[in-house]
């Protein structure tokens, strides 16, 4: 423990750098409510234990008790190559944290994916991510950091949805994949490996979105009741299975690399 620094997640801070002189209107007890809300007592007895990295998200996946049942583990290359990983997003939270451990563990440590910049916040996190946020100076530097990262020694792990899934015509899905992971994995010569997530939120969770998406709402809402989902997935069982590695140079032009993006969804979804 004493090589470790202890963490604590200061809400009033992320409150204040977020809103600027806006905070101050926000009233005391709606943001005592909110942190009542997001478990921060929870998440803040965490991260006093310190982890960063890919130890920070193991060790959060046996903070949750979460159990975990993996299938394809030997799709994971031990060549020395570089891979661009993409999985469906069912839970935006546990899902991203357990990914980050096994490939993180597969492979040294050596994993990145994007980040809401919220999430930035966690230290433990910081080491992992790749910080997204589409306004300000830094949504111009966006393109630039995610080039660097798959032009480095790092594995790739990306959520091509962007957002966590949404329940449409009934069923849990992803929205669909964008499509820039095949043209940077086919810039960095790296194949890419599909990831089958089996997990859902709460229907309270599907219900705000969905109003979300009725009202017009830019900003994402249902983001909030994230913290609130990772809590209740204490205790549960994930399916996880890794399918067989796509040669990139089997994307060519017969098919766009939106087209080639979708068929790969539905390849991670067949797992």
């Amino acid at each position: 423990m004493s090589e470790r620094d202890p963490q604590i997640l200061d809400l009033d801070k992320v409150i204040e750098s977020k809103a600027g002189d806006k905070a101050r209107r926000i009233p005391k007890f709606l943001i005592r409510w909110f942190k009542k809300f997001i478990h921060l007592d929870f998440i803040n007895e965490y991260l006093k234990e310190g982890y960063l990295g890919v130890e920070f998200c193991e060790n959060a996946v046996k903070y949750l008790g979460v159990e975990l049942e993996i299938h394809g583990l030997e799709n994971l290359p031990k060549d020395g190559r570089k891979y661009t990983f993409v999985s469906n997003h069912p839970l935006g939270a546990i899902d991203g944290v357990t990914l980050g451990a096994l490939i993180g563990r597969a492979y040294d440590g050596k994993v990145k994916y994007l980040l809401n910049d919220l999430l930035m916040n966690l230290k433990g996190m910081a080491p992992l991510g790749i910080p997204i946020n589409k306004l300000g100076g830094q949504a111009r530097n966006l393109p630039r950091m995610v080039s660097e990262a798959y032009h480095s020694e790092n594995q790739m792990l990306v959520f091509p949805a962007g957002l966590c899934s949404r329940k449409i015509d009934g069923k849990i899905t992803d929205l669909p994949w964008t499509k820039s992971f095949i043209k940077l994995s086919r810039e960095t010569d790296r194949d890419i490996i599909p990831i089958h997530f089996e997990g859902e939120n709460s229907k309270r969770f599907y219900r705000i979105a969905n109003l979300q998406k009725k009202l017009g709402l830019k900003f994402n809402f249902a983001m909030m009741f994230l913290p609130d989902e990772m809590y209740k997935s204490t205790g549960r069982k994930y399916r996880i299975t890794f399918g067989n590695p796509i040669p990139i140079s089997s994307l060519d032009k017969s098919k766009s690399d939106y087209e080639w993006a979708q068929e790969i969804r539905a390849k991670a979804y067949e797992l």
